[in-house]
């Protein structure tokens, strides 16, 4: 299947790795198809890429790569979903990255209260939302505290 992508231009994907957000990603309303991007050049940043808006395209990277004791309780939020069958190694975990700044200015911030969570085995996407986390959504992945 091919897409068209801002970032990439007109790219061909694995229709099997499209993954679905049923209740949407908050803040954009109406788009619930995407495709998880990766590119060496820019590991361990990687794109998720919206089939339907091409301009829709979010950088997230694995948390454990920069907060190696990131943990979320995920047993009780596979409950929550109702996913059966589900083991939490099933389950990928990817935080939103903001990139600003140029150079020497650069800041790089993850929002760890808003992570991704991807069910591998049905590629079902939600975006779980931490009210009362410990964790910031601007958590600055070059100077961690």
């Amino acid at each position: 299947m091919k897409i068209e992508t801002r970032k990439f231009g007109e790219i061909s994907i694995n229709e099997k790795k499209i993954l679905t957000m049923p209740e949407g990603l908050p803040g954009f309303p109406g788009f619930e198809r995407f495709v998880l991007l990766e590119d060496e050049k820019t590991a361990p940043f990687c794109w998720f890429q919206s089939l339907e808006e091409p301009n829709l395209a979010l950088i997230i990277m694995d948390p454990l790569v920069f907060k190696p004791d990131y943990l979320l309780g995920l047993k009780g939020f596979i409950n929550d979903r109702k996913w059966t069958d589900v083991k939490e190694e099933d389950l990928l975990v990817y935080v939103v990255v903001n990139i600003t700044g140029e150079k020497e200015t650069t800041k790089i911030t993850a929002n760890l209260m808003g992570p991704l969570v991807i069910n591998s085995n049905t590629n079902e996407v939600i975006q779980v939302v931490i009210s009362d986390s410990t964790y910031p959504y601007q958590y600055n992945v070059l100077e961690p505290t």
